[in-house]
């Protein structure tokens, strides 16, 4: 099955062609825009094409990024891939960008996925160490997340790893469009709708 992943929940704009049979990534276009996503994103998704060699109709599947991140930049995402969804009569799925984070970023222990979620909060989430998830994603103050963390034997990751534990480094939220990818061939259309988290 050909995976089209579409991310814009951060600051970055990306597509990607993925092949489930051969888990290969056939193409990737995309860059770290900050805004504009509602410009750049038709442009990457067939930049993306081009560099797999591969026509839109092609697309088994669609996969998305729905957040946490920026709501207007997973707005856009999520219009786009339900609109190719329909327009090519396909399955799209939303992927969490806290599991994405969390797929790439295995440490062969438990994980906390920390992002600045700003004003004093953080979205967090913990997954076990075979990356399954451990808690649902979760909002919380950061005096809150800081005392859920204390109660965290594992590791911490994100932005907000360095807010909740003291010496651990400040990370970024970037998730890998591949991993997107991936994680959106394997996951089920009918339990992970794309709606923004």
């Amino acid at each position: 099955m050909i995976v089209l992943a579409i991310d814009t929940a951060g600051t970055g704009c990306y597509a990607a062609l993925y092949d489930s049979d051969r888990d290969a990534v056939l193409g990737v276009a995309g860059a770290d825009i900050g805004r504009g996503h509602a410009e750049r994103l038709m442009e990457f998704v067939d930049a993306a094409l081009d560099a797999a060699g591969l026509d839109i109709k092609a697309v088994g599947r669609i996969a998305v990024t729905v957040g946490p991140g920026s709501f207007t930049g997973i707005r856009v995402g999520v219009a786009a891939a339900r609109g190719l969804a329909l327009a090519l009569g396909v399955p799209t799925v939303g992927v969490s960008s806290l599991a994405a984070f969390a797929a790439d970023h295995r440490t062969g222990a438990p994980l906390m996925v920390a992002m600045d979620a700003k004003r004093d909060e953080v979205y967090w989430q913990r997954f076990a160490v075979d990356g399954s998830e451990a808690t649902p994603p979760a909002i919380a103050a950061i005096t809150e997340a800081r005392a859920i963390a204390a109660g965290h034997d594992g590791a911490l990751a994100g932005s907000a790893a360095h807010l909740l534990r003291d010496g651990a480094p400040q990370g970024t939220d970037s998730v890998s469009i591949a991993t997107v990818a991936r994680l959106g061939a394997q996951l089920s259309p009918e339990n992970h709708l794309p709606k923004p988290l």
